[in-house]
């Protein structure tokens, strides 16, 4: 029954996506494929640039067990590396299930489908990346300049990431479509 309902929860939101494509390419003379597939060039690119992060991090803490100072972490620094690793081992799933998802429905007609997924997925990649980088900057931070230094610049980094990556953007949102920043009158490339 919870299949079922998330399925179709997931197929109201595909065709709601569906009539924003179509919006969107009589807005701007497209067809609703160009739109489909200018929006899944744009995802990849940002899925390169979230996973090369990801990647470096996971190799990083991959090594971490095998250094002498690990065996001198206390309780709280392994449960912190533990969330770092997890949060980044999921980050990096859910950054590379777009990948799949598209294998699994290539040449079915589902690109409108693929494009949902793949933003809501890398919307969740990026969430758990944050939380990654956050507790990677927890524990080094712990080891080399102690506790209390290393929640304060936990603390700047988790701030600093929210505020670039949801507040910024969501203001921006709520402006509007096609509104710009005060000042801003010619576009920059």
């Amino acid at each position: 029954m919870v299949g079922k309902r998330a399925a179709g929860a997931g197929a109201a939101s595909t065709r709601r996506y569906g009539e924003l494509v179509q919006r969107t390419a009589e807005r701007r003379g497209e067809t609703p494929d160009q739109v489909l597939d200018r929006n899944l060039s744009e995802l990849l690119q940002e899925l390169r640039v979230a996973f090369t992060g990801v990647q470096l991090l996971f190799a990083f803490l991959l090594t971490l067990p095998f250094q002498a100072r690990f065996d001198q972490l206390d309780e709280v620094g392994v449960a912190v590396y533990t969330v770092t690793l997890l949060s980044t081992a999921l980050a990096t799933l859910t950054l590379i299930a777009p990948v799949s998802f598209h294998r699994l429905v290539f040449r079915r007609h589902r690109k409108a489908a693929l494009v949902a997924v793949a933003d809501r997925l890398l919307r969740t990649g990026l969430a758990l990346l944050l939380l990654a980088i956050t507790s990677a900057t927890l524990l080094v931070l712990d080891v080399a300049l102690g506790r209390p230094s290393a929640v304060a610049g936990a603390v700047v980094v988790a701030a600093f990431g929210v505020v670039l990556w949801y507040v910024l953007p969501v203001s921006q949102r709520r402006r509007g479509p096609g509104t710009e920043p005060a000042g801003d009158e010619e576009p920059r490339p």
